[in-house]
């Protein structure tokens, strides 16, 4: 058994690794260390996300994923959320979660029956659903309030707009013509899918396959 540590924020501005030491000692309290870490910044709203792919991918049968919270790993919809535990159960990766003591078990040396064994697994499963489903209700709830902050600006004459990053977008329009994937594109100028999306909308003949 390897344990994975997967780290994710957002936005490039937050610190992806702020959680790491933390998840070190959390596995060492449990006699455990860390085989791999996988960090990024992506949304938890997306199953596009390159690092938690490949941690499932890079995964062995039986591995532990590990971390600091349900929403590090998940804002997703139902329909993603579903996706992404039969990725999860295809490879039986179990999840940890500082936040969720009943699936500290996948840390421990199997030492109970079959029976209790079962039975831990199903109320963490459970668990996990709820925690899952909270943090997409946590998600929608934001970008609600978010929104509903930008109409009353609006409203107001107040909103700006967000400012678009003119050079980065350049940059990323010349690696489109130059052919390059979306995954190459937002290794090298370090950018989200979706602003690589938004530019090639804008320039529909930089469209390629991907």
């Amino acid at each position: 058994m390897f344990i994975r540590a997967y780290l994710r924020a957002s936005t490039k501005e937050q610190d992806a690794k702020r959680a790491k030491n933390e998840l070190i000692a959390f596995a060492s309290d449990h006699g455990h260390k860390i085989a791999a870490f996988y960090i990024e910044n992506e949304s938890g709203a997306t199953l596009e996300r390159p690092k938690l792919m490949q941690l499932i991918d890079d995964a062995h049968d039986g591995d532990v994923i590990l971390v600091e919270q349900i929403d590090r790993l998940a804002r997703l919809n139902q329909t993603d959320w579903d996706t992404l535990k039969q990725k999860l159960s295809a490879k039986r990766l179990s999840v940890v979660s500082k936040e969720l003591p009943t699936s500290y078990m996948a840390l421990q040396q199997a030492n109970s029956s079959e029976f209790m064994d079962s039975v831990l697994r199903a109320i963490n499963d459970m668990l996990l659903d709820m925690l899952a489903a909270i943090a997409r209700k946590d998600y929608e709830d934001r970008r609600y309030r978010q929104m509903q902050g930008i109409a009353r600006a609006k409203a107001e004459g107040k909103y700006k707009g967000r400012r678009k990053d003119t050079e980065k977008r350049k940059i990323i329009a010349s690696l489109l013509t130059a052919g390059h994937s979306y995954s190459e594109i937002q290794n090298m100028a370090k950018c989200s899918r979706q602003l690589i999306a938004d530019v090639a909308k804008e320039r529909p003949e930089l469209i390629i396959a991907h």
